[in-house]
């Protein structure tokens, strides 16, 4: 981070007899003013807390606003920055937290259960949104006279405003109260931001000039190899670590040792991932769904409370910090002193009308054919949450921001009319769909999806240990005898599927069988996990912790 001008408070230190280290004193006023932000943020967002309008991330934009305002005043109108935009800084150090977290604390029965509606969102729905909107800004941008861009500066417009930000969605929806919505919407975020990074790196490395019918080819090819290299890795360390706690059980010693060999281990499959040019954001969303399979319940009780709050903690920072500073960036004069502002808010239309068309080219018909493979009608995907799907998607946050000050900027900042005018937009369609969508988005699903109606319709998850692990029919409520709409029969209380709807589901149970019986047989005896860990005398026991130990991790 390159420092910035902090005005009068400097100057008021100065005069208060502080050393005039200028580097150091530079720094730390930084520094000191973003963590009262943040301070600031929590506080507000508690009070906050019970309005269905108002959330964290719309919070913490419209206080960086205010900030950004703040500082260009005292600064002479030439900044609005307190710390200056690094994308490298988001990537390595801010993002991997949050999708960590993301991926730990994800109920991955529901997940797993829909992984492959998620993964045709968030891949075949990328591709879909990328060529409406790279063909959409090729064709309207040179006709509406907006800047002089190349073919690669379109397609790098394609997959940054493909990306959905799934910070924001793990605070506008609620994994308990809509446990499938919540599950595609955030599933299909980190896979679309993690697709869209890979496609932007595919765009970026190829030579446009010399694009032929195999290009499509080889960037398809780049994008598989990546995704998959870079889930295996992402498993790969999360299972060496569960085999490395299991193996040598630290908690005997030390509790300290095992939430640090967690934490840094999750870390390093992250920055292994970015050395080697793969999908970070994947490998690390999948190493965290396997250590809180694997990992977490060989570690002692005491380790379990502290490491769940401890990651939870260090994503909020993480989101909280992100979304301050983008209100700040919007108020930067020197983007729009150099941007053509008639061209910014064009762009900004143009591009809005394009994400509106390419979400909704992919939401609908992919969740249609989704359904087809839904044979129970509880998990179908209706029209309602379809629309609620295609809605939250269309937030846009700081993963577009990163990519376009990776392809317009140069050290975070632009060079050219053009790439000025690119930058502004973006910033416009970050600020204008974090706000918008984000405050009409709970209230939306309160309206088109009761509370009780959505609870009710979708398969909720127990978070108690030993309900979870029992068939998923003998956890359905007591219900009169009578027939469903797909043919089922309940006889006593219980659903009895007919032969029809056995033999389509059939496939899925059998799958599912198969996994729980390697996992248990082959997988938990090896890596450990809940029931597999023996007991250390002298460890600390479920006695040990304050309260009680709420698990919220499925098997």
């Amino acid at each position: 981070m390159e420092n910035n001008h902090t005005g009068l408070l400097y100057e008021f230190l100065i005069q208060l007899g502080v050393e005039n280290n200028n580097e150091h004193l530079q720094y730390v006023i930084e520094i000191s003013v973003f963590v009262t932000l943040i301070c600031a943020c929590i506080v507000l967002g508690h009070l906050l807390e019970e309005t269905r309008w108002i959330n964290e991330s719309i919070t913490a934009l419209i206080l960086g606003c205010c900030t950004g305002f703040v500082v260009l005043i005292t600064t002479g109108w030439t900044s609005s920055h307190i710390l200056e935009f690094n994308e490298e800084l988001f990537f390595i150090y801010l993002l991997p937290p949050i999708i960590f977290n993301a991926g730990f604390q994800v109920k991955k029965k529901q997940f797993f259960q829909n992984f492959a509606a998620i993964m045709l969102y968030g891949i075949v729905g990328v591709f879909i949104s990328f060529a409406i909107i790279s063909a959409g800004c090729a064709f309207m941008f040179p006709k509406l006279n907006i800047g002089n861009l190349e073919m690669r500066d379109y397609l790098a417009l394609g997959t940054i405003f493909s990306a959905t930000d799934s910070v924001c969605t793990l605070q506008v929806l609620n994994q308990n109260d809509t446990p499938l919505l919540y599950s595609l919407v955030f599933g299909e975020g980190v896979v679309n931001d993690a697709t869209s990074i890979v496609l932007f790196r595919a765009v970026q490395k190829f030579d446009i000039t010399s694009m032929s019918s195999m290009t499509a080819v080889h960037i398809l090819g780049d994008f598989l190899y990546l995704f998959f290299t870079s889930t295996v890795l992402g498993v790969s360390t999360g299972l060496l670590s569960a085999y490395i706690i299991k193996t040598l059980y630290f908690g005997r010693h030390s509790t300290d040792r095992e939430i640090a060999i967690m934490a840094l281990m999750a870390y390093l499959s992250y920055m292994i991932a970015e050395l080697f040019y793969l999908s970070g954001i994947l490998t690390v969303f999948f190493c965290g769904i396997v250590m809180s399979h694997y990992t977490w319940h060989n570690v002692t009780e005491r380790s379990r409370v502290t490491t769940r709050h401890a990651f939870a903690t260090m994503s909020f920072i993480a989101e909280t910090f992100i979304f301050l500073y983008v209100g700040m960036d919007t108020l930067d004069a020197n983007k729009w002193k150099t941007a053509d502002t008639s061209a910014s808010f064009c762009a900004f239309g143009v591009i809005m009308l394009l994400v509106f068309i390419g979400r909704a080219a992919f939401v609908f018909p992919l969740s249609a054919l989704s359904n087809y493979a839904r044979r129970t009608p509880g998990t179908k995907i209706n029209a309602r949450k379809q629309f609620i799907i295609w809605w939250a998607g269309l937030i846009r946050g700081a993963v577009s921001i990163a990519l376009a000050f990776n392809q317009f900027t140069i050290s975070g900042k632009t060079m050219n009319a053009e790439n000025a005018t690119v930058i502004s937009s973006t910033i416009m369609m970050v600020l204008f769909s974090t706000v918008v969508f984000g405050i009409m988005t709970k209230p939306l699903i309160a309206l088109i999806l009761p509370h009780n109606l959505s609870y009710a319709s979708e398969n909720s998850e127990t978070s108690s240990p030993k309900v979870e692990d029992l068939d998923t029919d003998i956890q359905n409520p007591f219900l009169a005898n009578g027939e469903h709409e797909d043919g089922s029969v309940v006889v006593y209380g219980l659903l009895r599927r007919s032969s029809l709807s056995m033999l389509l589901h059939a496939p899925t149970s059998t799958i599912h069988k198969l996994w729980r019986y390697f996992d248990n047989s082959y997988m938990r005896p090896v890596f450990g996990g809940r029931g597999f860990v023996p007991c250390v005398p002298g460890s600390p026991s479920r006695g040990d912790v304050d309260g009680p130990l709420e698990n919220p991790f499925i098997a």
